[in-house]
């Protein structure tokens, strides 16, 4: 079966993070996330792909911060609520009943109950016609402990990350899952 190209993100099983940003008057802002990934190990840089009409991107460009988020599948009713489109002047936090976990580095907030918080601050913009590339410095990577071993790795058994695939009509939630196969880097190499 061939299904349009432009339905690629029916076959990539996408993460979810929770991005909070601050306005520039103050109003903590808070949107799910799936187009986002690290830039290569082991640099400290991130990318995140934007609609050109979002309070996130123009509170980030304003601000040069933002939080990345990592919720649990147990978060997904506060995730529907914060993808609203509520109106810039509207505290998602409040509307979808989460607390602020303050940030060590930077002044915008991140979400308590969340995995991990990965705070931010702006590098570089890449513009298109209907969209744009944010590149982030993560200054400061924290980890809820419950879920992470002492090397800093998540029990993902255990945390259940948050991701989602999207179809026809809407999106599933989903976790990833072990198969209980391991590699070390080391096997990648050819000897």
């Amino acid at each position: 079966m061939k299904i349009a190209p432009r339905k690629r993100e029916q076959i990539f099983t996408l993460p979810v993070a929770l991005i909070s940003t601050t306005s520039k008057n103050g109003v903590l802002n808070l949107a799910p996330w799936s187009n986002i990934t690290p830039i290569l190990r082991p640099l400290e840089e991130i990318v995140l792909a934007s609609w050109i009409k979002r309070d996130t991107l123009n509170n980030i460009r304003e601000m040069k911060e933002f939080v990345i988020n990592i919720p649990s599948v147990d978060m997904s009713d506060e995730v529907m609520i914060c993808s609203k489109n509520y109106p810039a002047d509207i505290d998602e936090f409040k509307e979808a009943g989460l607390t602020t976990k303050a940030s060590s580095s930077i002044e915008t907030p991140g979400v308590n109950g969340c995995l991990a918080w990965a705070e931010c601050t702006f590098v570089e913009e890449i513009l298109r016609d209907k969209f744009s590339l944010i590149i982030g410095k993560v200054v400061n990577l924290e980890v809820n402990e419950n879920f992470f071993n002492q090397n800093g790795e998540m029990d993902i058994e255990k945390a259940k990350p948050m991701s989602c695939m999207l179809g026809r009509n809407g999106l599933e939630f989903t976790y990833p899952v072990s198969n209980g196969k391991t590699a070390n880097y080391s096997e990648m190499r050819i000897k």
